[in-house]
């Protein structure tokens, strides 16, 4: 057996800090739907992206917006190390970039964030 095969709760999980607002989780998960690798992983039925509550960490010193809020990104089925390492890779590059466009078109410094892959353990 392949690693992650028949795993459905890998995943990436995208968490907004600092001067985050539900517009921010919605500009970033509008960004991400639109990168092409992910695009590509979405529209094959293999990869959803989708906001949720963060029970987790809801709680937690400097927690995502302070509505408990962050960016799942789910494979289906589940995934090879090497899908999660890459994709992983995809969403950081993707959120750098969306922070940078943020600073260009929105006045003050976009949110920090912290993008991990997470194991059907972490969830």
């Amino acid at each position: 057996m392949v690693e992650g095969d028949g795993v459905a709760d890998q995943g990436i999980r995208v968490r907004l800090s600092g001067s985050a607002d539900e517009s921010d989780i919605d500009a970033l998960k509008s960004w991400l739907e639109r990168e092409q690798p992910l695009e590509a992983l979405v529209r094959e039925g293999r990869l959803l992206i989708q906001v949720r509550s963060d029970t987790a960490g809801a709680g937690e010193r400097g927690s995502p917006m302070g509505l408990g809020m962050e960016i799942f990104l789910a494979f289906v089925g589940g995934a090879s190390g090497e899908l999660l390492r890459r994709v992983t890779g995809t969403v950081e590059r993707a959120f750098h970039a969306w922070q940078e466009n943020r600073r260009d078109v929105e006045s003050g410094d976009p949110p920090d964030g912290r993008v991990d892959a997470v194991t059907p353990d972490e969830r």
